[in-house]
């Protein structure tokens, strides 16, 4: 009787410890070890969990970092100290960067521009811009509707009088607001760009007058009076090199519509 008990006993205790035994190694053998680093970069991003780096949010970015599949240049919303910090983590150099923001490229406000009929839909651009192109008599002018105030997640962009206009200390250069206009009137320029065209109209100078008194009209004064040759034209549209500018200002007083500006028409 205490055999029949003993046996079985013996070999279910047996069974137990080579299995303990494998699992035990098993696993060690295929067990992902975790890098430290990760945490203390994690610490260093925003947390926004903007996406503009391309990952899954600051933690997808923090582990492609520390795999080498992300560079630290990636995310756009980290500032000088974090990014400094996160290269000592990894034990690599920063490499130098041009603080880049957005900017609004029209100065059309209710108050200048004109207006092809009375909208009283949806509060979205996109919206807007489905329905015959939007309110706005000129085609390329901002609709006001604040689809980039609710993708920025940093209260960087205020509409005024019927305008978009971004508060450039606030920006992060995260880039979400330029996703999010349907007109593509948003641009990255680099932060000490102090001269900008702000206008995206590429119709004709006739055409541009009758729906906004602030529109470029393509005369190409500004370009015959700027020392560095930064001024070129995409069809009737004036563009600044902000490479080749250095801010002199003498298109500003040349421009004769004022599409040429050191700042926005209003402050924020």
């Amino acid at each position: 009787m205490l055999k029949d008990i003993l046996i079985p006993s013996i070999l279910l205790g047996g069974l137990g410890l080579v299995f303990g035994i494998l699992l035990a190694y098993t696993s060690k053998k295929l067990s992902v070890k975790h890098d430290a680093r990760i945490e203390s970069i994690r610490a260093q991003l925003p947390g926004v969990n903007c996406g503009a780096c391309g990952k899954s949010g600051c933690d997808g970015f923090a582990e492609a970092l520390v795999k080498g599949e992300a560079k630290v240049g990636d995310c756009k919303v980290c500032g000088a100290e974090a990014s400094l910090m996160i290269c000592q983590i990894l034990g690599v150099e920063i490499s130098p960067q041009t603080q880049k923001v957005a900017r609004v490229m029209c100065s059309g406000s209710n108050a200048i521009s004109k207006k092809k009929f009375e909208y009283a839909g949806i509060e979205d651009c996109a919206a807007a811009a489905a329905l015959f192109g939007g309110d706005q008599a000129c085609s390329y002018g901002c609709l006001g509707l604040g689809s980039c105030v609710k993708a920025c997640k940093f209260g960087a962009i205020v509409i005024k009088n019927g305008l978009a206009g971004v508060i450039e200390s606030e920006c992060t250069g995260c880039m979400q607001c330029i996703s999010a206009c349907p007109k593509n009137i948003i641009r990255m320029v680099p932060a000490s760009s102090g001269v900008t065209v702000y206008c995206s109209s590429l119709d004709k100078g006739a055409v541009v007058r009758q729906n906004c008194e602030v529109g470029c009209i393509g005369c190409k004064k500004c370009s015959k009076v700027c020392p560095e040759n930064a001024i070129s034209f995409e069809g009737t549209l004036a563009v600044i090199d902000p490479v080749k500018c250095n801010n002199c200002g003498q298109c500003i007083n040349e421009c004769p519509t004022g599409a040429i500006s050191s700042s926005l028409r209003f402050d924020f």
